[in-house]
């Protein structure tokens, strides 16, 4: 799933900055932010879902942006902790789904 991927490449940039590996450390935010990108282009903003789920990557990517300049450990750390929420969250709904019970969005 795309979220695992992403969580991975955010892990790797962090072990990347606690080392001081610049060049790692960017090439792993960039591919985060390039799943957080394709994530956020294949909502269908017809629905108030997409619409939160934009607006939380906006946010995400923002702040993937800023762990990568500014070497911000904790940034990127609160961004692995959302995403691993969402990651969760749609694994449970699937889990429901596939069991035959009914998902709502509250």
């Amino acid at each position: 799933m795309l979220y695992t991927g992403c969580i991975k490449y955010l892990k790797l940039a962090v072990q990347s900055i606690e080392i001081h590996d610049m060049e790692g450390k960017h090439l792993n935010f960039v591919k985060a932010q390039n799943i957080i990108d394709e994530l956020q282009s294949t909502l269908n903003m017809e629905y108030e879902i997409s619409k939160q789920l934009y607006s939380l990557y906006t946010y995400i990517n923002e702040k993937l942006f800023e762990a990568n300049v500014k070497l911000d450990v904790k940034s990127a750390e609160d961004c692995i902790q959302l995403l691993t929420e969402l990651r969760d969250t749609w694994a449970e709904a699937l889990k429901l789904i596939s069991n035959g019970e009914q998902v709502g969005v509250q």
